[in-house]
């Protein structure tokens, strides 16, 4: 049985350790890290791409067994070993990731993006699909009378995506990557990326099961 108040005492606490201020200097290599689901397993996928010309320097992806149900707030622990796992089979560590998930727009200031950042030590930007929580005015988000996310429109005619800074990274300058990685998808281009590559292991997966 989960403890849900365990996890989110756990949560203040490691919130507590996030910097919201921009700790790197030249961002050469940039990572999107996304999540298939299938009915039993969760993929996690990873493309490292040049900063600058957004070439696929190396892929990486990691299956494990669903051992969690989603939980909002709580992805995190849905997703933190499998995360860790693709993660640790890349050989060019990215200077920068942009991670499917929230960073600081979450009820405890800790989404999943935040948490990554935290383990990694590496920059990082969350960009959901929907909002989880806070009230919108205008583009911004608010939770406590505090900016901690923005809606950007990435597409005519596109449902808009949820930023937050993760760790490491300023509101400021997550907005400015996440504009600057709009090449013309819904998605920024590493996510587009990584979301394209993780379908293709899931189809390969069914594939290989209907042999």
């Amino acid at each position: 049985m989960i403890d849900i108040n365990k996890l989110k005492e756990d949560q203040i606490k490691l919130a507590k350790k996030l910097s919201h201020t921009d700790q790197f200097d030249k961002i050469k290599s940039i990572a999107g890290v996304d999540y298939i689901y299938t009915d039993k397993d969760i993929i996690c996928s990873i493309v490292v791409l040049n900063y600058k010309t957004l070439e696929v320097i190396e892929k990486k992806y990691a299956i494990e067994k669903q051992k969690l149900s989603y939980i909002p707030g709580f992805l995190s622990y849905r997703v933190a070993s499998v995360t860790s796992n693709a993660f640790s089979l890349l050989e060019n560590k990215p200077d920068l990731m942009m991670i499917s998930a929230n960073g600081i727009l979450h009820p405890r200031k800790i989404g999943a993006a935040s948490v990554f950042g935290l383990t990694t030590d590496i920059p990082t930007i969350g960009v959901a699909k929907k909002r989880l929580c806070g009230e919108e005015i205008d583009d911004a988000v608010y939770i406590d009378k505090e900016v901690l996310g923005k809606k950007i429109i990435t597409k005519e005619k596109a449902k808009p995506v949820y930023v937050s800074p993760g760790h490491k990274i300023s509101l400021k300058t997550t907005i400015e990557i996440v504009k600057e990685m709009l090449k013309g998808h819904k998605l920024p281009e590493p996510l587009y990326i990584a979301h394209k590559y993780g379908n293709n292991i899931k189809n390969k997966l069914k594939e290989n099961n209907s042999e």
